[in-house]
């Protein structure tokens, strides 16, 4: 029993690092209808962001607020002079893919040429460690999940009760409808891409908190993870996210406590598999921002 409340603890972790990234990647996909492969590589890039501003004596909090910010402008940009253009020429979904990988390609080596291919680490504490019946976290642990629940509560609030939530639902639906109702569709995607650039950001550091050691390519296996629980909850859907987050943290962690750690991510995708074998459409059905 100890063992599998410890491996539930480590699950609800995965899932609140999972969460922000899958909630971010599906509002970019289902506004501005890019499946952007370079989203793990951008989150890289924040991760280390945070790790160099940490690196000058700053609290890796603060790190993790410019990482915040640049993941943001860098997404804005990555939309405006590579995918917009792509798009204008009426490029197909799969070409859009292949530009995304290329993206990705060329962040995540470009981090790499600077940093070289060693893993690093945030220079912090992991803070006081507390037990919950056979649960045991730490306070870092514990600020990560609180700042993933605030993500998520935000991400309600945004699309359910403010203007833009309802642009950017109504963008997702269907483009050209929402232009003629008058909704500045071009605005909206910007925007988005900003929004949704800033959860990288976040994402990616947090993500390297768990992990305390990593390299230009360790969201690589990280962007496997958001796919599945994306696709899992629904694609385009936000709380299909969350709950596919949910479903495949807790799956891979604690598959890694009783069989190889190493097949844990396989253990996600077998789990994805049989429930699209029954629900094609994801746990809560693809709508568009639902």
């Amino acid at each position: 029993m100890s063992l599998f409340l410890a491996s539930v603890g480590f699950g609800l972790i995965t899932s609140a690092v999972l969460a922000i990234a899958a909630v971010g990647f599906t509002l970019q996909f289902a506004v501005t209808d890019v499946l952007n492969l370079a989203f793990a590589a951008v989150m890289t890039a924040g991760a280390f962001i945070a790790y160099w501003i940490n690196q000058l004596g700053v609290s890796v909090w603060i790190g993790m607020a410019v990482a915040v910010v640049a993941c943001s402008v860098l997404s804005v940009l990555l939309n405006l002079f590579v995918y917009a253009p792509f798009q204008r020429r009426g490029s197909s979904p799969i070409t859009m893919v292949i530009v995304s990988l290329g993206v990705a390609l060329v962040i995540e080596f470009g981090v790499q040429a600077i940093v070289g291919g060693v893993n690093v680490s945030y220079a912090m504490s992991q803070g006081s460690t507390f037990r919950f019946g056979g649960l045991i976290l730490t306070t870092v642990q514990l600020v990560i999940m609180a700042i993933s629940v605030v993500v998520m509560a935000a991400a309600h609030v945004l699309l359910r009760y403010t203007r833009l939530g309802k642009a950017m639902r109504a963008t997702a639906a269907n483009r050209t409808l929402a232009r003629n109702c008058g909704i500045r569709a071009s605005r909206v995607i910007t925007t988005t891409w900003a929004l949704t650039g800033a959860l990288c950001g976040l994402a990616g550091t947090v993500f390297a908190i768990d992990v305390s050691s990593f390299g230009p390519t360790s969201d690589d296996i990280f962007l496997i993870l958001i796919l599945a629980a994306v696709f899992l909850g629904g694609p385009g859907h936000a709380y299909g996210a969350m709950l596919g987050a949910l479903v495949i943290g807790l799956a891979t962690e604690i598959s890694a406590a009783y069989i190889q750690p190493d097949y844990k991510y396989v253990i996600a995708f077998v789990a994805l598999l049989a429930m699209l074998a029954v629900r094609p459409n994801g746990l809560l059905g693809s709508r568009a921002l639902a």
